[in-house]
């Protein structure tokens, strides 16, 4: 499951290093990135009949969608909506003891439009995934909770970053046990909405490196041209961050052309590189959204495409 004023390095990344790049034609939204010792899988939201997409790749460069292959095919937890949960943006990550955990977001039986954060596991990348009976993170509160994704510091502690959907539409650092599902300890805010976000911020993703922390999101709406990708930055992994700009906007060059609402970035494990999606027909949402990808660059605190 994760941009997330533009300096002029960032403003001029996409036209002076090699541009980001098509690689699934489908619908394939809100892409989640994670390597494993058989090659790079990507997991997206609910689409193409399915309720949890996923694609592979061997070497990052081609990607393949696996055509009617569901990571949780149900049944799903009492906690979910019952005439169809609507996964949202899940993404996986693997425990030190090889097994695959998932997060995700489902609709709630108790308020069936707001989502809360499910967790799932696996002993297969592929999976089928198995739903934990009780969801991670069920803020109804705040209007209930999406796009959770992990992280693993250097230390070895391990969190779950998420977005509440709140009129602050705020973006949360959860610590987790090894088992990557019990929380263990408080939660921190890390980011909010800010007036030039437009209605919100969403899709965080976190990378370590060099000691620094690159905290990506997105803001505005996904149907919107404004939608984008920025990022901020902090030495602390509960911050606080500072904002440095956006890495991904409409407009920017790709091999298909140029990109309208791009979004929903995930790391790479090792800072490298990024998936995103972007609306598949150059102007609006009505035939979904593709997935791209691209190599990056982390260097004193910036980001870029290279």
């Amino acid at each position: 499951m994760s941009i997330r004023g533009i300096s002029l390095l960032a403003a001029s990344a996409l036209s002076v290093f090699a541009a980001p790049v098509r690689v699934l034609n489908v619908d394939f939204p809100d892409p989640s990135l994670i390597k494993t010792d058989d090659g790079w899988y990507s997991f997206a939201t609910a689409g193409n009949g399915v309720q949890v997409q996923v694609a592979t790749s061997s070497d990052f460069k081609t990607w393949e969608l696996l055509k009617g292959h569901d990571a949780i095919p149900g049944p799903f937890p009492d906690w979910t909506k019952k005439e169809g949960p609507e996964v949202w943006a899940p993404d996986v990550i693997e425990r030190d003891d090889g097994k695959f955990i998932m997060y995700f977001s489902a609709l709630t039986s108790k308020d069936t439009s707001a989502h809360c954060i499910g967790t799932a596991t696996s002993t297969s990348i592929k999976g089928p995934y198995t739903p934990n009976d009780k969801p991670l993170v069920c803020p109804l509160d705040q209007g209930g909770a999406i796009d959770a994704v992990g992280f693993q510091d250097d230390n070895g502690t391990r969190y779950v970053i998420y977005k509440t959907e709140d009129a602050e539409t705020t973006i949360h650092l959860q610590p987790v046990k090894s088992d990557g599902i019990t929380p263990n300890g408080n939660t921190t805010t890390l980011l909010q909405k800010e007036s030039d976000d437009g209605i919100l911020i969403e899709a965080p993703s976190l990378v370590k490196n060099d000691g620094t922390y690159y905290l990506t999101f997105s803001s505005h709406r996904f149907d919107s041209p404004d939608y984008d990708a920025k990022y901020a930055t902090a030495k602390n992994v509960a911050g606080p961050y500072t904002r440095q700009g956006q890495i991904l906007k409409t407009g920017d060059k790709t091999n298909n052309g140029t990109v309208t609402s791009p979004g929903g970035a995930d790391f790479s494990e090792d800072g490298k590189k990024i998936v995103f999606h972007a609306h598949r027909n150059g102007e609006d949402v009505s035939q979904g959204r593709a997935m791209y990808r691209a190599n990056i660059n982390l260097d004193g605190g910036k980001i870029t495409i290279n």
